[in-house]
């Protein structure tokens, strides 16, 4: 199928002829394993892998299996059924803070309803976010996401339009990493801090030594909900997440992409006293949480999730992961250093990207010193070169194979040479 095609038939349905994801000038037909292909059956490595959730790669035979024996059945019935609750009771042994679990269908959903319960349970509005990072659509979490315009902290700037000023005025913005700073917002706002949501890894940005201690300790000392949004962290750092790689447990974590196995399911999870703002009879009308959807915890996805997470309990899962990402890391460094490219490999093995730029990156404003040309060239010639890879990120998968890697460290070393010689 003729791709110019396509999007001249998108342009004319869709806004921006996209669904408002990833590049709308490409049409990915089908994945299997550790590859894609597009509509005109051009073959890639795939390293954005849905953004995140096909951790095991593109159609598992497992998860098919075990797909397939659910559609028999039944695909969503807006009602508990055992799989759902089979998925939940797992999530609750595998993550630290989570003793009990709400579904809903997507990460954004999760954030938002995070920060509402952070608000219901303290009484209290304002909300610490920080600069850069990504809790989805809602109006809150699209706030100095990626702002048009660096503005002196704390002040909110909308990545979007359609939020009311009352929004962004109970928003307050701090640099990630920067935990003097959240400290200056507690002494000044603290009595109308209900919640910190934080990405305990922003976007590819690792947390300095000491930074989640703190903020844990912080939001203990002062009766502030700490949220960690775990919808890319969750099950792809650890089995328990980045709470257990970094050894910090939050009050609430939002979970997504890998839990549904491919599949739409997100999920909020924290101690039983917050999660009692769901339960009416436990807390009332006033303080009381409503939440429903339509397709919330669905089997479908729970049966994906379930056989998702059974692989990645395997001896030795974590283990290949880390190994491939390190793998090449290691040669994305040595390839741009040969032909003169400054940059650094920002991330932990699992999730990670080049930036194009000299200096530790420690926060969004740093991120932004990365020559973003450069990095638009390098991923230009990798997907030439038959990479498939977000903008800022390369995610690991399980189905990758040595062949892949030896392949993409090629298609990196002619990149470097080529941006050297252009």
């Amino acid at each position: 199928m003729n791709q110019l095609d396509l999007i001249d038939r998108a342009n004319k349905v869709l806004p921006e002829g996209g669904f408002g994801n990833f590049d709308p000038g490409i049409f990915v037909r089908e994945g299997r394993g550790s590859r894609v292909w597009d509509e005109e059956g051009n073959e890639y490595i795939d390293y954005l892998i849905g953004s995140g959730p096909m951790i095991l790669g593109h159609g598992n035979p497992e998860v098919l299996e075990a797909v397939q024996e659910q559609l028999g059945k039944g695909m969503t019935f807006f009602a508990n059924n055992a799989r759902g609750l089979e998925l939940a009771e797992e999530i609750s042994r595998a993550v630290p803070c989570a003793e009990q679990v709400r579904y809903v269908s997507s990460g954004g959903e999760a954030d938002m309803y995070a920060m509402r319960l952070a608000r219901a349970f303290t009484g209290r509005d304002k909300i610490i976010k920080f600069e850069g990072g990504y809790h989805g659509m809602s109006a809150e979490a699209q706030m100095s996401l990626a702002p048009n315009k660096l503005v002196n902290f704390p002040v909110a700037v909308p990545d979007s339009g359609g939020i009311p000023d009352a929004v962004r005025d109970e928003m307050l913005i701090a640099p990630f990493n920067d935990i003097e700073f959240v400290r200056s917002l507690i002494a000044e706002h603290g009595n109308k801090i209900g919640g910190i949501i934080v990405e305990p890894f922003q976007r590819i940005i690792p947390p300095i030594p000491g930074f989640l201690e703190a903020l844990r300790e912080e939001c203990t000392k002062h009766g502030i909900i700490l949220i960690f949004d775990e919808i890319v962290t969750g099950f792809r750092f650890s089995y328990g997440g980045a709470q257990e790689l970094y050894g910090v447990i939050p009050d609430i974590c939002t979970l997504g992409k890998v839990i549904g196995g491919g599949f739409p399911l997100a999920a909020i999870a924290g101690n039983t006293d917050i999660m009692a703002h769901f339960d009416k009879n436990k807390v009332g009308r006033k303080d009381f949480l409503m939440q429903k959807g339509t397709l919330s915890g669905n089997p479908v996805a729970a049966v994906a999730g379930l056989k998702t997470l059974e692989i990645l309990r395997r001896p030795g899962s974590y283990e290949q992961l880390r190994t491939m990402g390190k793998t090449l890391m290691q040669a994305i460094t040595r390839h741009l250093s040969a032909s003169g490219h400054a940059h650094q490999i920002v991330g932990e093995p699992a999730l990670f990207d080049v930036v194009f730029a000299e200096g530790i990156v420690r926060n969004y404003r740093e991120f932004l010193r990365g020559d973003i040309d450069k990095a638009t060239a390098f991923n230009a010639l990798l997907r030439q070169n038959g990479i498939l890879k977000s903008p800022n990120k390369f995610y690991i998968s399980l189905a990758l194979s040595d062949d892949d890697i030896t392949q993409t460290v090629e298609a990196v070393s002619q990149a470097a040479k080529f941006m050297v010689d252009s």
